[in-house]
Formats: C-alpha cells, structure tokens, sequence
C-alpha cells in the first residue's frame, strides 16, 4: 500500500470516510492528477507541479489549493489564515462536502495548473 493510502485508511472517522470521498472526487475529476505522500500528507500532482493536498488537521480535514490566487469561484467557501499562497476547505462531516462546489473548484484549478502560484 502507498504511504498516501495508509495515512487516509489509518485515520479516524468521521475523516477516514472524509478523505475517502474526497479521493474519489479529486480522481473522478482529474483523472491525470498524481497522489504522491509528500509533508506526510497525501498531496495531487499534475505532473511535478502541486495542486491541492488533504490534511487531517485538528477537527476537520482541510484541502489546500496552491492555486488559489487564481481562483475566482466559490472563493467564500475558502480560508487562508493568514497563508500568502494556499486557501482550503475544510470538512468537519461528510455531509459538509458539496460535491458540486468542490468539482467546480478542482475544474478550475486545472485550467491554471501550469501557471505561478502567486499572480
């Protein structure tokens, strides 16, 4: 098993089933994307350049985007604190998780894949 699979298996639920869900959007969605375990965190690649993470942070499970700056949908769904480069979401419980929010996002982060992080 990939160090990336252990770490979503092994974590507790509700984030386990979190994780799980995410995964299957990310993939389904960006069947090109690469999940490498980089920071100890499952990461997505297009290629070798970043494009989101998954975190079991605290209580939640938060989803970085590198992208951010060049993002302009859902934007009010995201949170910095006081990041310069990365916003996330963050889910609490499945039921959190719009699905159709979430693949909008990951749409969009594609189309700016090959650009800078920063604007």
């Amino acid at each position: 098993m990939k160090p990336a699979e252990a770490y979503i298996l092994q974590q507790p639920e509700p984030y386990k089933s979190i994780l799980l869900h995410l995964q299957l959007l990310i993939e389904h969605t960006l069947p090109n994307a690469d999940m490498k375990f980089k920071w100890r965190i499952p990461c997505y690649y297009f290629e070798n350049r970043p494009i989101c993470y998954l975190n079991q942070s605290k209580d939640y499970v938060d989803v970085g985007f590198w992208h951010s700056a060049h993002l302009t949908k859902y934007t009010e769904y995201m949170v910095s604190e006081n990041r310069k480069v990365v916003k996330s979401m963050r889910y609490k419980a499945l039921d959190d998780i719009n699905d159709e929010v979430f693949i909008a996002i990951l749409k969009e982060v594609e189309k700016h894949k090959n650009k800078s992080f920063l604007k």
